[in-house]
């Protein structure tokens, strides 16, 4: 595989420069400075021993991106919640496989077909009772959605509050905002295990394109020729962030 200029992404890894990776369907590109790195004998990169608490943030930031991707690019516009009733479910391995029975449910209620979707368990805040956060992208009538459910309440909306004109590209970043918020809190309960703090529909993952530039400017110049040539609506820099810690990062995102 080559990189954006036909060099081998393996030799990409080891040149100084600005690497971004690009998510055309979600609009979106993000990525930081790497200077020259020399691979060790035993092929893995020297550096520092690693930091556990760094290493855990750098876990959920990562698993935050990916939510937040998979939603904008599947268009995952609508957020529903669902419950348990009485005194709830307090059992994470319960919550996994009643959750897992309902996407089923829900897919056969559709017709069989496949569809993208994604969800994040929550603890309640009073009290030690679990419910779930989920996306999708399609209308599903509420009565079918508490069929497929069967233990609790249910709850579905289109996000809304978004200027007039938005799309289905917008309402899915609002989506994808709110999950990736859950998402942080999941990482940050010691009470949610590392596979079980999100899940999504295999099968939808948006393709993810490696772009290298000289200069953060040239990365960007770069990632916005392969996005049509459009301008981009919003840059993030970590030169905007006090105490910023790990190597300089840009984040990008074109309009939809």
């Amino acid at each position: 595989m080559a990189g954006p200029v036909g060099v081998p992404l393996a030799k990409l890894e080891s040149r100084r420069g600005w690497a971004l990776s690009l998510c055309e369907a979600a609009g979106e590109a993000g990525g930081s400075f790497r200077a020259s790195v020399q691979p060790s004998r035993s092929g893995q990169v020297s550096g520092p021993a690693e930091d556990p608490v760094r290493s855990a943030a750098e876990a959920a930031r990562r698993a935050r991106n990916k939510v937040r991707r998979y939603c904008a690019a599947n268009r995952l516009n609508r957020l529903g919640t669902l419950t348990y009733r009485g005194s709830g479910c307090h059992d994470l391995d319960q919550l996994v496989g009643d959750v897992a029975r309902f996407f089923r449910r829900l897919r056969a209620g559709l017709g069989g077909d496949p569809f993208a979707y994604v969800w994040v368990p929550e603890w309640h805040k009073t009290g030690h009772r679990l419910h779930v956060h989920f996306a999708v992208g399609q209308y599903i009538k509420r009565s079918l959605i508490e069929q497929a459910w069967g233990h609790g309440f249910v709850h579905i909306k289109l996000l809304g509050d978004l200027p007039v004109g938005s799309g289905a590209l917008e309402e899915s970043r609002k989506a994808a905002g709110y999950l990736s918020k859950y998402v942080g809190k999941a990482f940050a309960d010691n009470r949610l295990p590392g596979r079980n703090r999100y899940d999504v529909a295999q099968g939808f993952q948006p393709l993810i394109t490696p772009v290298w530039g000289a200069s953060r400017s040239e990365a960007i110049r770069e990632a916005s020729a392969r996005m049509g040539g459009r301008a981009p609506s919003h840059v993030w820099s970590s030169d905007q962030t006090d105490g910023w810690q790990g190597p300089p990062a840009v984040w990008v995102q074109w309009p939809g």
